[in-house]
């Protein structure tokens, strides 16, 4: 990916709540997802390394669509080592892969912060990239600054 690489996160799955259908059920392909979709808000918290380093917590407000696509509304926080903080917001998608446990993540990326030693992120475009590994609840993704 091009750009600099700001941060890289690596996250824990630490809550999942439902609305009709469990994740738990759609992977183990006891239910499907409906035509309507399924709602799956995903709790997480995990470190951030490089340029934003610094404690990361926040919830994906994922939809899962019949069609295999997974919508991501992700809102959050990273609070910096030197305790600031920047909230996060982005949207994208997740990608099931067919033969494991994994999906592929794709994210646009807005960060916002008063703070003024890290007001430079509120004017960027930040993309991101990673996996979420659904049997073991690890995130990682790998953002860039363009």
């Amino acid at each position: 990916m091009r750009g600099e690489k700001i941060y890289e996160y690596d996250l824990n799955v630490t809550g999942l709540t439902d609305y009709g259908v469990s994740l738990e059920a759609i992977l183990s392909g006891k239910e499907k997802v409906p035509p309507q979709g399924v709602r799956i808000d995903i709790a997480f918290e995990g470190r951030a390394g490089g340029r934003l380093a610094g404690k990361v917590i926040g919830v994906d407000y994922a939809r899962m669509r019949a069609d295999g696509r997974v919508d991501l509304d992700i809102r959050g926080s990273i609070e910096t080592e030197d305790g600031r903080r920047i909230a996060l917001s982005a949207s994208g998608v997740a990608v099931p892969r067919a033969t494991e446990p994994i999906a592929d993540l794709f994210e646009n990326v807005c960060l916002g912060t008063a703070a003024e030693d890290y007001a430079w992120v509120n004017t960027r475009q930040i993309w991101g990239s990673g996996t979420v590994n659904f049997s073991t609840g690890k995130i990682h993704v790998d953002a860039y600054m363009q």
